[in-house]
């Protein structure tokens, strides 16, 4: 069975579906794993070995009965045939920011340390209903804010390709879970490049869908205007497979998107003649490293190759994305975390003697320095007097970021660069100076601001150790709402490279 840890989620479900292997064996496989590999890599906080075994027999239950709609977690699926389910079955685990019904939901932070949520997600109920069994919750940056996933309250996350550099953040936690084969697949979230970066640190595929197809409900809100769900997993195929369990209309989110179900699957197979990939000059100037830049020369040689071409293309104001991101993101997280104030739930300093007391020290206390340092920027940016100063203007930029890339898709089908200026760093190595950490998601927080769709591909290894050359990620960004195409690109591409397949030594 071990054979089964490098397989595609197709591979699984043929597996499970042939009967070569139960869904609570495979679970039982991956359990294994993270018992014997997570103290290492960090990359789990919750497990629960009891309800994923639940579950997975739940799964095969549903595959014997040959049906499939889910009535209660745990309980067998009905209603469908599971040839419309093939996702039955197979593990995955939840960023930590989901809430999760019955399981802890912390967000990486001791202010919700002991937080068990009461309801699930709608990512997680929809992955649920696609019969999918939970392998727990993993680990991530606290409240979804940082760029390396040293920022939990858990403690950091080892990549797994070189367990001294970070794995990328805020969803570090999924991705070195699925680069370590301790699950097939996992969810994140992307508020200014938290899945495509964390992907391409750790040499998998991670996309950030349109803003809005990935409902947001029971997913505790960093800043809603940017945040958004989606997979990581070794290859754009089992992406478009889990993207497709996981978008739809949610009445629940007043920013969900009311469009018709899409078959993110259905273009996989489309030839890439005539494909126009879009360069801009920004993406490839000073501030990326050479290793990155000759590994992404590559995989744009490589798309030459299938018959697609190259445009030069302008986004003039890609360089103000960092600081109007820095503004808008943490002036709506001053707003959402204002919530936990030691009161309804959550953390409450044990000593105190006014109410005021209890608010200052219980968040003083409950909160990690990353996220009080963007609480303060939030209140300061939205302050009297400062208002108009930053925040308007930065959401004039943003709007302005939006146009350049409509001028830019005028000449192009998708735009192509580098996920991140350097592979992996080592950890503590940016800790000390938060601006340079802010900018290594240079090349992925303006897709955010637009609300585009993004994929991080592996593409090749650059600089670390001798014998620990470390992944580089492209990223390929889409029209709104055109996924579809962009996960056919990514296809294409991993159709005649093996950079997907690549395993770190520490899973073999």
């Amino acid at each position: 069975m071990s054979d089964l840890i490098n397989s595609s989620l197709r591979e699984l479900s043929a597996a499970l579906a042939a009967k070569k292997i139960s869904a609570v064996e495979l679970a039982t496989l991956f359990l294994d794993r993270v018992e014997t590999l997570n103290p290492t890599l960090n990359a789990f906080i919750t497990t629960d070995r009891e309800k994923t075994l639940a579950q997975a027999r739940a799964a095969d239950e549903t595959r014997k009965l040959g049906a499939g709609s889910l009535c209660v977690p745990g309980t067998p699926l009905r209603g469908q045939a599971t040839a419309s389910l093939p996702l039955c079955g197979i593990p995955l685990a939840h960023k930590d920011i989901f809430c999760t019904q019955g399981w802890r939901t912390s967000c990486g932070s001791k202010m919700l340390e002991n937080f068990v949520a009461p309801y699930d997600a709608n990512v997680v109920e929809k992955l649920a209903a696609a019969g999918m069994v939970s392998l727990g919750k993993l680990n991530m940056d606290e409240f979804a804010m940082g760029s390396s996933n040293e920022a939990s309250f858990f403690g950091p996350v080892k990549n797994p390709w070189d367990t001294d550099r970070v794995p990328g953040g805020s969803s570090g936690g999924s991705a070195a879970a699925v680069a370590a084969r301790l699950t097939p697949a996992a969810t994140g979230t992307d508020t200014g490049g938290s899945i495509r970066q964390p992907a391409a640190m750790c040499g998998l595929t991670g996309i950030k869908p349109t803003y809005g197809v990935v409902s947001r409900y029971g997913m505790i809100a960093f800043a809603s205007s940017l945040d958004q769900g989606g997979p990581l997993a070794k290859s754009a195929e089992d992406c478009a497979l889990l993207l497709g369990a996981m978008a739809g209309f949610d009445a629940r989110d007043s920013t969900s998107l009311e469009r018709p179900a899409e078959d993110y699957s259905r273009d996989l197979s489309r030839p890439l003649d005539g494909l126009k990939i879009g360069l801009p000059k920004e993406f490839f100037g000073p501030g990326m490293d050479d290793d990155v830049r000759v590994a992404v020369e590559a995989a744009l040689t490589e798309y030459r190759k299938l018959g697609a071409t190259t445009v030069d293309v302008c986004l003039p104001n890609s360089g103000l994305s960092v600081p109007a991101y820095y503004v808008i993101a943490p002036a709506e997280a001053s707003s959402n975390l204002s919530r936990f104030d030691g009161v309804r739930y959550g953390y409450r300093a044990p000593d105190y003697d006014t109410l005021e007391e209890m608010y200052s020290r219980s968040r003083a206390q409950g909160f990690g320095s990353e996220v009080k340092r963007r609480i303060l920027m939030g209140t300061y940016v939205l302050s009297h007097g400062y208002y108009d100063a930053y925040y308007l203007q930065a959401q004039k930029i943003r709007r302005l970021i939006a146009a350049d890339f409509s001028a830019a898709f005028e000449q192009c089908d998708v735009i192509m660069g580098p996920t991140t200026p350097s592979v992996a760093f080592p950890i503590g190595s940016k800790s000390t100076d938060p601006v340079q950490m802010y900018l290594s998601d240079i090349y992925t927080v303006s897709a955010n601001l637009a609300g585009l769709p993004g994929i991080s591909v592996p593409c090749g290894f650059g600089a670390g150790q001798p014998d620990k050359p470390m992944p580089v990620g492209l990223q390929i960004i889409g029209k709104w709402f055109d996924e579809a195409r962009m996960l056919n690109v990514a296809h294409q591409y991993q159709q005649v490279t093996d950079w997907h397949t690549r395993m770190p030594e520490v899973t073999k």
